[in-house]
């Protein structure tokens, strides 16, 4: 039983992570105004490290259980979902987020030699408030899917 339920963790990690990956990078892209294929697959591919990274670091599928089981939700009804969904989004989409404006805004920087009037904390509040959005949404969608296809795929271990 502890062997499934580090498998289906593991597999939780890595399917969340290359989808919210994907979505938070192109979503983020997108929104800068400055959309390039190179730009999304950078970020596309940092952001899937950092999100193995924070899968595989912390056990987000223990803390959003047990934070479920506190607040005296039964798993898989709507408001446990929406409460997972939202403590998950916490754990992953601030980190992203903020890796992702601090690669820009690096890049903006070196490009100008400095002279760009940014404002770092501005463009990652900016991108939070959209890319938290998008990530509540795709993690109260996407978790209880992958939970089903590896809860079907380990049933016999």
């Amino acid at each position: 039983m502890k062997n499934k339920k580090r498998m289906i963790g593991i597999g939780m990690s890595i399917r969340l992570g290359i989808v919210m990956s994907f979505f938070l990078s192109l979503t983020g892209t997108l929104v800068s105004g400055h959309f390039t294929i190179t730009s999304f697959l950078i970020s596309f591919v940092v952001s899937t490290v950092i999100s193995l990274l924070i899968g595989f670091l912390i056990p987000v599928g223990q803390v959003t259980e047990s934070v479920c089981k506190a607040a005296g939700l039964k798993h898989g009804t709507l408001p446990c979902r929406l409460l997972e969904a939202f403590i998950a989004n916490l754990i992953y989409t601030p980190i992203m987020t903020f890796l992702m404006v601090y690669m820009a805004y690096q890049m903006v920087m070196k490009q100008t030699n400095g002279m760009a009037q940014l404002n770092l904390l501005g463009m990652y509040f900016r991108s939070l408030g959209k890319l938290f959005f998008v990530g509540f949404v795709l993690l109260f969608f996407f978790q209880p899917l992958f939970y089903r296809q590896l809860m079907k795929k380990y049933e016999d271990t």
